[in-house]
């Protein structure tokens, strides 16, 4: 009854958002006016001042071709000011766009090159550039959009009307595949829709632009610029409008590492965007209030709605359901030729696209939960470019790197209710068979990144005696006397390992993953063994591991010393995305067979 209840449950708020929403939106602005734009040439002294600011890193591969797009735009020169912001750079763009503006033809082009030596995020970037720009509007756009011509002479004559405050550019791909492409039409006719019922929820950040009056100073930890900066000129009672002729075209081609990025990010962004904006839900604006709890309010948690219903329908295929079984071959179906296209790159058969185009939205909404799972641990960084792929090498491949985030998320959970539901009888049984507290809490290394070593706390369900360590750190043994009766018992079975979920849910841990050292025994050991520190370089420590279903328990330095080899190789499995998943896949399923048989130590 459960699975059924979390199917039917969570499949009833999916059709809303995916068919109800839409077809409610299509219904409702229908009969509004469309009014689209016109390219009329204006004077020097009719024209309002238009300050075109760029945020740039590491876009050597466009920058040239963005600088000759920006030249071509149909637009008074005496009204115009284009500034490009090279944010810490660490590739050839700056000098890129240096060498094109000493051509002739762009003499006269009020085009300003700012560069900046760190790196400081794109949020610092616009903060400071808008905040001091003293033009009438502010237009954002990126490196790879390229802009038609007549682009602001069409935004300036929607900023006519005086309650506009924002005018939202459309964005069309030059190249894509089927599955992307879907995706940014059904956006794309998403956003022209709740533009004519009330405003569109968010710009694309190809190209939008604002009156600067209305600008308010971002958050540092902003993810989506191009939503909250639109939303919060909403929220001052000022309407955005979608405007079909006003087009900006992405020149690159979104990799499938790149893409990957983009809808992290895009998960995350969506999460922060239904806690901040939730004033857009005041019923005195009912079609915003629509839009923002239909739309974007609710597509936040879609990821993880989407989640469980998958879930709950492989629970009810086990159980015998036809439908169940056919939701989940379907969803296999899907995935596997969207990735049959994204890795042959050769065109599909017509009656093949609609599954591609499937495939691409479930792997879009699982990177999507591994954002919304960044983003509850607290994690943030510089901004980057998506395609950026400069700095420390990473030989993990993005998606092995995504799916071990998501089957975290997922097993963490799987175990955290496991030890929500015999909690009680462990706490009981532990505290009767030797004094002491429940859990044990031990600092453990983490995860090594370029400049530094982490360290997190680990928790476990106590096993041994309080004065175990009386005498200092010491290996654990076969048949250890510092155990309790009941902590053989629990460590032949691995359950004191189940509080390590939360170390897990909080991003410290891996399910699979290098066995997590003590720092006691990690100056040693880095001394003794040859890349030792190596074998959690961008990589989290696990509950289980190749080399802990290998040997089990360290008794001597010789054990650590095998086991790195194991935790090498399986690094080397990470780099092919179908190699981690079996490699995964057959460690945890090893782990359980040893709990349920009681060969752990």
């Amino acid at each position: 009854m459960a699975a059924e209840f979390f199917a039917v449950t969570s499949g009833a708020l999916l059709g809303y958002h995916g068919l109800v929403y839409p077809w409610l939106l299509r219904y409702l602005s229908a009969n509004k006016e469309r009014v689209t734009s016109s390219a009329v040439a204006l004077t020097a002294e009719e024209a309002p001042s238009i300050e075109i600011i760029i945020p740039a890193y590491n876009e050597a591969e466009d920058i040239a071709a963005k600088l000759e797009n920006l030249a071509a735009l149909d637009y008074p020169r005496e009204k115009l000011q284009v500034t490009v912001v090279f944010d810490g750079c660490t590739d050839d763009t700056f000098e890129h766009a240096e060498e094109v503006l000493k051509r002739k033809e762009f003499k006269d082009e009020p085009i300003r090159l700012d560069q900046r030596f760190w790196n400081r995020g794109k949020v610092a970037v616009l903060n400071e550039a808008v905040g001091s720009s003293t033009a009438d509007i502010i237009l954002l756009t990126d490196v790879s959009a390229m802009i038609k011509s007549d682009a602001l002479l069409r935004i300036v004559e929607r900023f006519d009307k005086p309650e506009v405050g924002v005018v939202c550019g459309t964005y069309k791909l030059e190249s894509g595949d089927a599955g992307e492409t879907s995706y940014w039409s059904y956006q794309t006719w998403v956003k022209d829709a709740e533009g004519a019922l009330a405003s569109p929820f968010g710009a694309h950040g190809a190209l939008y632009a604002f009156r600067t009056r209305l600008w308010e100073e971002l958050p540092e930890n902003t993810i989506n610029d191009d939503v909250i900066i639109p939303m919060r000129i909403v929220e001052q009672g000022y309407k955005a409008v979608y405007d079909l002729e006003i087009v900006a075209t992405e020149r690159e081609k979104a990799a499938r590492e790149t893409d990957l990025k983009r809808r992290i990010r895009i998960g995350a962004g969506n999460l922060q965007q239904a806690m901040w904006l939730w004033r857009l839900a005041d019923p005195r604006n009912p079609e915003m209030a629509f839009i923002f709890l239909s739309g974007k309010g609710l597509r936040a948690f879609v990821p993880a709605l989407l989640f469980i219903f998958i879930i709950a329908c492989l629970f009810l295929a086990f159980q015998g359901s036809l439908l169940g079984l056919l939701v989940v071959l379907l969803v296999v179906a899907s995935l596997g030729v969207n990735c049959l296209e994204a890795y042959t790159e050769k065109p599909l058969p017509s009656f093949l696209k609609p599954f591609s185009a499937a495939g691409y939205a479930i792997g879009g909404q699982a990177a999507s939960l591994l954002g919304i799972c960044s983003l509850i641990a607290g994690r943030k960084g510089p901004w980057r470019r998506a395609a950026d792929n400069t700095g420390e090498p990473d030989y993990i491949h993005p998606l092995s790197r995504a799916g071990k985030r998501v089957l975290d998320v997922f097993f963490g959970t799987c175990a955290f209710i496991v030890m929500a539901i015999i909690y009680v009888p462990l706490a009981i049984i532990i505290k009767l068979d030797s004094p002491g507290p429940i859990f044990y809490r031990q600092y453990r290394v983490g995860e090594r990144t370029p400049d530094q070593t982490k360290l997190f706390l680990l928790t476990k369900f106590r096993t041994m005696r309080t004065d175990a360590e009386k005498d200092g750190a010491q290996w654990a043994k076969k048949n250890d006397p510092r155990a309790t009766r009941f902590g053989r018992f629990m460590r032949k079975t691995r359950i004191d390992e189940l509080p390590q979920c939360l170390n897990v849910l909080r991003g410290e841990m891996s399910v699979v993953g290098p066995r997590p050292e003590r720092p006691a025994f990690f100056e040693k050991l880095e001394d003794e063994i040859p890349f030792y520190i190596e074998r959690t370089y961008g990589l989290r420590p696990g509950i289980t591991g190749l080399a802990q279903v290998e040997q089990g328990y360290d008794e001597d330095i010789e054990d650590v010393r095998s086991k790195v080899m194991h935790d090498h190789v399986y690094a080397m499995r990470l780099v092919k995305p179908l190699d981690w998943l079996k490699t995964d896949l057959s460690i945890i399923f090893r782990t359980v067979t040893v709990m349920a048989t009681g060969r752990g130590r």
